[in-house]
This record gives C-alpha cells, sequence and structure tokens, in this order.
C-alpha cells in the first residue's frame, strides 16, 4: 500500500474508509424514508446553522433591547432564555422559526409529520444544553433530534 492512500484514509475518517471497502451508506434520511435531494430532503448543515444564527442574533436584539439595559453579560442570560420560548412557541406550533423560515428548514417527525408541541419543547430544552446537538448520527441529526423523534428538512 502506498503511503499516500494510508495518510489519505486516515484524513477522510472512517466512513470514507468504509466505503472503499464497499459498504453503502446510502443518503442522509434514507434510514427515515426520505428524497435524497429537494423538498422533504434532510436540510443540510450550512442551511441549519445560518438559521441558528439568524434566531440566536434576533433573541440577543431582543434581549439587550427589552431586558439587559446595557448589560452585555446579562444580555446573553436573558437571550437564552428567549431562545428556549422562541423554539418552544414557534417549533412547536408552526414547525420552524424564522430562521428555518428564512433557510427555507422546517422540522417534522420521524415518520412525516408535524411535530408535537410536547417533543417540539424536549427538543427546545435540550438544544439550549448545546451538547447533545453537537453529536450526530450519519443522518446528520443530532441526538437533540434524535431524542425528540424529529429531523430537520427542507421546505
Amino acid at each position: 500500500m502506498d503511503n499516500r492512500q494510508a495518510i489519505g484514509s486516515w484524513l477522510s475518517g472512517p466512513r470514507a474508509a468504509a466505503e472503499e471497502m464497499g459498504a453503502d451508506f446510502g443518503h442522509r434520511g434514507k434510514r427515515l424514508g426520505l428524497p435524497p435531494e429537494g423538498p422533504g430532503s434532510v436540510a443540510p448543515l450550512g442551511r441549519r446553522f445560518g438559521a441558528l444564527f439568524v434566531d440566536w442574533g434576533l433573541c440577543l436584539l431582543i434581549a439587550y433591547g427589552l431586558f439587559a439595559r446595557g448589560d452585555s453579560q446579562a444580555a446573553g442570560n436573558y437571550a437564552l432564555g428567549i431562545f428556549l420560548v422562541l423554539h418552544v412557541l414557534t417549533v412547536g406550533t408552526l414547525g420552524f422559526t424564522p430562521g428555518k423560515r428564512i433557510f427555507g428548514v422546517r422540522l417534522a417527525s420521524e415518520h412525516g409529520g408535524r411535530l408535537a408541541f410536547g417533543w417540539a419543547a424536549v427538543r427546545s430544552v435540550l438544544l439550549c444544553l448545546a451538547i447533545p446537538a453537537l453529536i450526530w448520527d450519519r443522518d446528520g441529526r443530532g441526538l437533540h433530534d434524535r431524542l425528540a423523534r424529529a429531523v430537520q428538512v427542507r421546505m
């Protein structure tokens, strides 16, 4: 084996090495019965992060303007509470937050319907804890989405 090939497989990660050996993982969302592209497919990470930044910025703006009275540290604390309320209310009723709407992403149940309000609340609390959102599966879903039986899809 060539040294460059060994280094390349190490840099590419275990998935690339498994695919080179013939493993077929399919597209993201295949195990959930979602299409590979277009509306209803798993939303790409770029759109999801963009939506998160828009939502967080909106919450910071509200916190700084209405509650913090010039204290930037307090604004961050208030923003987290506003972020939680925003997510519970908008995802639980509409299926998306303002940021998700701008980026064309919505939350759906694993079975394709609307995410129930209770699961939206569980997901929102786990998202505010941050750590569950940083653990992903091969479909690109965070642990907070898996525990809430949700998937973020394109509109």
